[in-house]
C-alpha cells in the first residue's frame, strides 16, 4: 500500500513504576505510534493479571486505522482464550 501510514503497536513497562514498599507491580501500557509524524496516537493500560492480548483490541477500538499498515510483535498475534 504505497503512501499508507505505518502504525506500530507495542507494549512497554514504564520505568520506575514499580514500588516494592507498597507492593505495587510495574505499570504496563500498550501504545500506538504514528511513525511518519513521530507522535503517540493512543495508549491503554494493561490491567493487572492480564497482558497485551486483552489491551490491544481496546486500543484498536479507539483509533481510526482504516487504510493504515499496523505492525505488532508476536504477542499481538495470539488469540484470547474463550471461557
Amino acid at each position: 500500500m504505497p503512501g499508507a501510514q505505518v502504525i506500530p503497536i507495542d507494549g512497554k513497562q514504564l520505568k520506575s513504576s514499580y514500588d516494592r514498599n507498597q507492593s505495587k507491580s510495574a505499570l504496563h501500557m500498550v501504545s500506538a505510534w504514528a511513525s511518519e509524524h513521530r507522535l503517540f496516537l493512543g495508549q491503554v493500560k494493561v490491567e493487572d493479571k492480564t497482558n497485551e492480548i486483552t489491551a490491544i483490541p481496546a486500543l484498536l477500538e479507539l483509533l481510526d486505522i482504516c487504510g493504515c499498515i499496523i505492525t505488532i510483535d508476536a504477542m499481538g498475534t495470539q488469540l484470547q482464550k474463550r471461557p
